[in-house]
């Protein structure tokens, strides 16, 4: 039996009927890191001896007749901005390379209670800026499809891990496609939750209306326990809601559902390959009973440049916390010679890498005096005509079907040079956080040397069980 191949189900059968422990499950994961990740760098930090003696504990309540949930037992990772009690926080960041997280986010806090096992956290671009994770202060992710190429971003650690059998499970965040991004690159499911449906309590902000946590797995199934354990409300995150989730026939999802197609997502500049892989996914749904029907969703060409104004503007705001003084790096304190300002200035500058400057910049602009007007505040108003558009659609529509990316995972240093190229990876996801949306991302078939395409799904606000359920029937009959 292949112990790191299992599903969260599989496992939990297989610990209760005593044929295997989760010590050696855990030990199993552990060492095909140790093994494996040498390579591809998707963890940041691997807390072994917290991991075993957590499995332990596992083991200890099955000896003794206990009832375990679900998740007890299974190996899971963490995304480096995602705060775990004792364990390093980095955010992928050299400005916060020793900082130590003082207590649990309520995504862990929720997912320890139900007897999970954290292996260690995983790379990032720094504070969840960039789509390739090779902004991190601490060495790029590679692909486990293929090493020579990028895993997305920015939570590519997480689904590196996830798509590489390192873990079962991985949190990640989606801030403009950050989760579903990574899962199309890297083969794997991802789900971007509604704005709300997941508590952002112990998230490290980098656009706070933008922010989602959310689950990479293997399996929609997988991804559907995750979700149901770390949603909901939380009295420290004033955004959070308890949403009741609209329901959707679990046994015919597809018959008589209407998917709305936008024109403006099958664009000049897709991969054609891609394109054709989404098209057959398409298809496989009309012959299961589904109704295709194509949409407009006309703002789609302002989504990109109003994210990158207000991502940017509540970044400059969120980031202004790290100045050196109250923790983190910091340059210059114990010099007699420097101001404050010294203090400021280069424990900001160095801690800080390139893209993370270039937002901040971007952002302070944006808000600055005789500019708020012209760019964050418009910004802003474009962004209730892209939710407009949304909202007119889903009156015709049950879901939207797109693809994820433009092209499939691309080389390894190839557009860290050109900001505007790189920013362009997320022109078919950034409107869905814009818009607060749930969607996922779902392997739909592979192109160019084994390289993974993504469905993106996106549901109506809180209809998550229903975007999963449709996700569940390609997977099962076609993946």
């Amino acid at each position: 039996m292949e112990l790191t191949s299992l599903t969260i189900k599989k496992i939990h059968e297989g610990l209760l009927k005593k044929e295997f422990s989760a010590l050696e499950l855990t030990k199993a994961y552990l060492e095909k890191v140790k093994k494996e990740d040498v390579k591809i760098h998707s963890f940041l930090s691997v807390c072994e001896d917290t991991a075993v003696s957590q499995a332990k504990e596992i083991d200890e309540m099955i000896f003794v007749g206990r009832e375990i949930p679900l998740l007890a037992g299974v190996p899971v990772a963490a995304k480096d901005n995602i705060l775990v009690e004792d364990l390093g926080c980095s955010a992928g960041s050299r400005i916060l390379k020793n900082y130590t997280a003082p207590y649990d986010a309520t995504c862990i806090k929720r997912l320890r209670e139900q007897g999970i096992i954290i292996l260690g956290k995983t790379n990032l671009d720094e504070f969840a800026m960039g789509s390739s994770t090779e902004n991190s202060a601490f060495g790029p992710t590679r692909n486990p499809r293929d090493l020579t190429r990028v895993p997305g971003g920015s939570s590519g650690g997480s689904a590196a891990a996830v798509a590489a059998n390192l873990c079962l499970f991985a949190l990640g965040s989606d801030t403009g496609g950050s989760i579903r991004q990574p899962a199309s690159f890297c083969g794997v499911v991802g789900l971007k939750p509604s704005y709300g449906a997941v508590s952002r309590y112990g998230l490290i902000a980098f656009a706070s209306s933008l922010d989602q946590i959310g689950p990479i797995t293997r399996t929609v199934q997988d991804c559907k326990i995750v979700f149901n354990v770390i949603k909901g409300k939380d009295v420290l995150d004033s955004t959070s809601v308890e949403a009741q989730s609209q329901k959707s026939s679990v046994n015919q999802p597809v018959k008589g559902l209407v998917i709305g197609i936008p024109k403006e997502y099958f664009v000049e500049g897709t991969d054609p390959e891609v394109i054709r892989l989404i098209k057959r996914a398409i298809d496989k749904y009309e012959e299961k009973g589904a109704k295709i029907e194509q949409i407009s969703l006309p703002h789609t060409e302002y989504a990109l440049p109003c994210y990158y104004i207000i991502a940017p503007s509540e970044a400059s705001a969120n980031l202004a916390r790290y100045d050196g003084i109250k923790y983190g790096y910091s340059k210059g304190s114990k010099s007699k010679s420097h101001s404050l300002l010294d203090v400021y200035l280069q424990s900001r500058g160095q801690g800080f890498g390139e893209e993370v400057r270039r937002r901040i910049m971007l952002g302070t602009y944006a808000l600055s005096s005789g500019y708020y007007e012209a760019y964050y505040l418009r910004a802003q108003k474009v962004r209730t005509l892209i939710k407009k558009d949304f909202d007119k659609a889903f009156k015709k529509v049950d879901v939207i079907f797109s693809p994820v990316s433009p092209t499939p995972a691309f080389k390894l240093g190839e557009r860290t040079r050109d900001p505007l190229k790189m920013y362009l990876s997320d022109i078919f996801t950034a409107s869905v956080n814009l818009a607060g949306l749930p969607a996922i991302s779902i392997p739909c078939g592979t192109i160019k040397k084994g390289l993974p395409v993504g469905l993106q799904i996106i549901g109506k606000p809180f209809e998550e069980e229903k975007i999963m359920n449709i996700a569940e029937v390609f997977e099962k009959e076609y993946i």
